[in-house]
């Protein structure tokens, strides 16, 4: 496996020492934000409140605006003061820091980035993103030149790493994976199938497809998946079946991209278990004779903190002006 020999952050010997950062992983579910203190990337305080983002953008950003003050007031009693806001919504952010989206967060239109900025200097980043930050630096990507990080949530996307630093693209849209339609005919009866991956394979759809045949109500993925340990035909047959799909698409990002490694990050994306044992034998049967067949898959290091940590970096490099 490579290791790098450039600089990078984590190389840098003029880095500023004993800095607290504001880390927030915006998305469809939670809202988590955390107080990160470089340039170790260790949370010193947490908290998480619930989105509810059918109530709507000003509301959602309230609730932000709120947990930032009681973190800031968390630092103060630290002795330390916020230099930096990092967030990680699940949106498109183009390469200047604009969410160019409003599918979860209505924040598109709002002067969310203003607001947050009267309590400290404030950067976006698009959650997949902010997450592959931080495995890049302190997880389990630190030491690889290129990996793509893959999160499977609430929703399902993924970011190519490369030299530390995740690749946009050429509008910031480099991350979709799972929103798109997959189109076939089948050829027996004609009929056209638009197979949406997030709609068969992210947590929420464990939900409502399990909920569907069975005559048992699940509320989470995490009840689904449990259900599945616990021997339950039908969760079995969801759990499996979704983290085959994911697999099949999870093989096609590594046959076009040769990464080193993948790392999988996202709550239903460490579910373990039969998940991920299934989703690693189905990525597998679908990577390609020329990649190598072994490459790494691994689950994210940092876990479900990846977020608030590569958030909280995000603003981190960019006030240091790190490359």
């Amino acid at each position: 496996m490579k290791r790098r020999v450039s600089g990078g952050l984590r190389h840098r010997d003029d880095l500023k020492n004993d800095v607290v950062m504001i880390g927030v992983d915006l998305g469809g579910t939670k809202i988590a934000g955390a107080l990160v203190e470089f340039p170790a990337g260790e949370i010193r305080a947490k908290e998480i409140v619930p989105t509810l983002p059918e109530r709507g953008g000003e509301a959602v950003l309230n609730d932000v605006v709120n947990l930032m003050m009681r973190l800031k007031a968390g630092a103060a009693s630290l002795g330390k003061d916020i230099q930096g806001i990092g967030v990680g919504i699940a949106e498109l952010v183009d390469l200047q820091g604009k969410i160019t989206s409003d599918y979860l967060i209505q924040w598109r239109d709002i002067r969310a980035k203003e607001r947050l900025s009267r309590i400290a200097r404030t950067c976006f980043e698009a959650d997949v993103r902010a997450a592959a930050i931080a495995e890049a630096f302190f997880g389990a990507g630190r030491g690889l030149d290129n990996f793509v990080y893959l999160t499977v949530g609430t929703g399902i996307s993924h970011s190519l790493v490369i030299g530390g630093r995740p690749y946009p693209g050429a509008h910031g849209n480099a991350l979709m994976i799972g929103s798109e339609p997959l189109t076939s005919v089948c050829e027996k009866c004609g009929a056209i199938q638009d197979q949406v991956l997030e709609k068969y394979a992210a947590g929420p759809s464990l939900v409502v497809r399990y909920n569907r045949i069975s005559a048992a109500s699940c509320m989470t993925a995490e009840e689904v998946t449990s259900a599945a340990r616990q021997g339950d035909k039908l969760a079995r047959e969801v759990v499996i079946s979704a983290a085959c799909a994911l697999g099949n698409s999870a093989g096609f990002l590594i046959n076009i991209l040769d990464p080193e490694a993948m790392i999988v990050g996202g709550g239903l994306g460490l579910a373990g278990g039969l998940y991920w044992d299934t989703f690693i034998a189905a990525t597998r049967r679908h990577i390609g004779s020329i990649v190598p067949n072994d490459i790494p898959i691994l689950p994210a290091r940092l876990g479900v903190d990846a977020g608030v940590i590569g958030a909280a970096a995000a603003i981190w490099r960019e006030i240091d002006d790190l490359p």
